[in-house]
């Protein structure tokens, strides 16, 4: 059972937990697909804390003896799928950098060649 001063506290902080994934949203510090991920975190953290006794049971269902144990097990857990889920989103940028840096290259060098054309088209004229 949790003392009834820290779960006031654990919600407290629930709450400013949510309040700062929305205003890292509305200032568009985060895109809305990537907030989600961080939404159910806190959506996890909420009841867990409003109902611990479902931490205990779910613990139980693994097998875990002891219930601190298990938190930190869910926790790494759930750091672990946050971690994957980013290094994805990083790949995925990684990759549009790179072609749009190629593409840009591509354009630059038909801007060169058809700068080179002009110049001459211009140089014979006179």
């Amino acid at each position: 059972m949790i003392p009834s001063t820290l779960r006031i506290t654990l919600i407290a902080a629930v709450i400013c937990y949510f309040i700062i994934i929305l205003y890292f949203l509305k200032q568009r510090a985060l895109n809305l697909k990537y907030t989600l991920l961080w939404l159910l975190a806190g959506a996890v953290m909420g009841i867990l804390v409003i109902v611990p006794e479902l931490l205990t049971a779910i613990i139980h269902i693994f097998g875990i003896q002891d219930n601190m144990n298990g938190l930190f097990i869910f926790c790494i857990g759930f750091i672990i799928m946050i971690l994957l889920s980013l290094t994805s989103i990083a790949s995925r940028q990684n990759r549009k950098i790179r072609t749009l840096t190629q593409e840009l290259a591509i354009l630059d060098k038909r801007l060169r060649e058809l700068e080179t054309v002009v110049g001459e088209y211009k140089g014979a004229d006179r």
